[in-house]
């Protein structure tokens, strides 16, 4: 359990995110993050030279990201502190984090900046030499499409590891198909009042689209309205499976920051001393080869049994869902009403962008929190290997 390290209220941001080969197709992941925090730190009127560590969450090759840590650390103007390069797929906003918190637990750092950037668009294509094949052919990698569709210890895509969670525990389309349909609805409720809930969060992305041109991005790309009719009508992705189009998430761009401090600097930097937001504990999890949803759980019991805490006690639970069967076991196990999690929106919604995935989530949950008076938040989610990673605050 953790006792030191603190989020100040509004201390965070996360931009939209667009649905790839969207408007955000063409950016530097690392240059277009860096470029927002530095716009939002300016908008806040902070000295980006108050932080003391940076922390760079990228799990997609970008130009450049050799020096993605220090890199980073100096575009947002905090060219005088060293950045760590993390790198875990969708938990990496979690671990991120977290590795945070343990700097300002350990007296490490006092101020430290967690920045998670991804681009799924575009994604590279890399090959190495490899004299010794015929005719000296290439070994090559694509990032994105081969990473999704092999694991090459699990030995499947991930929908094949939905679909054996799924098979294993009597998940069924219907199932999938009613969870889609509710996690859409609740994506609409951030909607309402033009935008309210997005926007206590929500920072916009500018795009230089030339010299003179500038496409600014202010909301979410590229979501797919979700009627039950519509679901009903799609195939299944694998045949006789549970999941179609419309039960996973869609690879998308965006990024997000977070601070990570001490309680003192939270409550200077909050804009509102009197919320406070700790990080209490994290969990991690590696399930058996190719049942990646089920992974959320066992992160999600080791953050609430090193919090000292019940499932019950949360206030809000927010999940990284890139498949509706990851909800629907994890509310079996766990004896949730899979329709009251996930408030205002989720991955399933929202789209995939990696890094920043689960930090934009963590996020919400933080202003719902707040919105319900405090308590604590959950948040949990798997990751590519099977594994999965959560993590507990206290919003009071």
């Amino acid at each position: 359990m953790l006792s030191k390290a603190f989020i100040p209220y509004k201390g965070y941001y996360s931009s939209p995110f667009s649905r790839w080969q969207s408007s955000m197709a063409n950016e530097n992941s690392i240059v277009l993050g860096s470029n927002t925090t530095k716009r939002w730190l300016a908008s806040k009127q902070w000295d980006p030279k108050m932080f003391d560590y940076l922390i760079l969450g990228v799990t997609i090759g970008q130009p450049k990201i050799f020096y993605g840590g220090p890199w980073s650390a100096a575009l947002i103007g905090a060219d005088n502190i060293p950045g760590l390069l993390v790198s875990q797929a969708c938990s990496t906003s979690t671990v991120g984090i977290f590795q945070a918190a343990m700097g300002v637990e350990t007296g490490f750092c006092k101020n430290a900046y967690t920045l998670f950037s991804d681009r799924c668009s575009n994604g590279p294509h890399t090959i190495w030499p490899n004299p010794m094949g015929p005719g000296g052919e290439v070994i090559s990698e694509n990032w994105m499409m081969e990473h999704f569709n092999y694991d090459p210890w699990g030995g499947a895509s991930m929908i094949q590891t939905a679909e054996n969670v799924a098979s294993l525990n009597g998940v069924t389309r219907e199932e999938c198909d009613q969870v889609a349909l509710r996690r859409y609805v609740q994506y609409t409720e951030a909607l309402a009042n033009d935008r309210a809930f997005q926007k206590r969060y929500m920072f916009p992305v500018e795009v230089q689209l030339s010299k003179k041109k500038t496409l600014v991005i202010e909301s979410d790309e590229g979501i797919t309205e979700t009627t039950a009719e519509g679901l009903a009508k799609l195939r299944p992705v694998l045949p006789n499976g549970a999941h179609t189009f419309g039960a996973q998430t869609h690879p998308a761009d965006g990024n997000c920051g977070l601070i990570v401090t001490t309680q003192e600097n939270a409550k200077a930097l909050s804009s509102d001393p009197n919320i406070e937001i700790q990080i209490v504990s994290y969990g991690y999890s590696r399930v058996e080869k190719a049942q990646m949803a089920k992974a959320p759980v066992p992160a999600a019991q080791m953050a609430l049994d090193k919090a000292g805490l019940k499932v019950s006690d949360i206030s809000v639970i927010k999940t990284h869902n890139p498949f509706a069967a990851n909800d629907i076991y994890m509310a079996k196990v766990m004896n949730l009403d899979v329709n009251n999690f996930n408030n205002y929106g989720s991955s399933l919604v929202f789209g995939h962008p990696q890094a920043p995935t689960a930090g934009r989530s963590i996020i919400e949950a933080i202003e719902e929190c707040v919105m319900k008076g405090g308590g604590y938040v959950l948040f949990t989610g798997c990751a590519a290997g099977d594994t999965g990673a959560a993590i507990v605050l206290k919003v009071k």
